[in-house]
């Protein structure tokens, strides 16, 4: 696994902003928002709405949860 950084650019309420994070987690994103039927601009703007903090870290949590949801018993 790969822990090089990429930059992705987003769209969030109309505002193009640039988020940093691990190529792992930019996968894990894209296909959370594959298996949910939506664009990768959207998951992250629906992200965005509920965080408390860092947008970075709120993606991250939010992989490790859904990671979580789908492995628990």
């Amino acid at each position: 696994m790969s822990g090089d950084i990429r930059k992705h650019s987003v769209v969030i309420a109309g505002h193009s902003t640039s988020i940093s994070l691990e190529v792992a987690f930019w996968d894990a994103l894209k296909a959370i928002a594959d298996r949910r039927g939506t664009s990768l601009n959207a998951l992250v703007a629906a992200i965005d709405g509920e965080r408390q903090g860092n947008l970075s870290s709120a993606l991250r949590l939010y992989v490790l949860k859904d990671l979580q949801d789908r492995t628990a018993g």
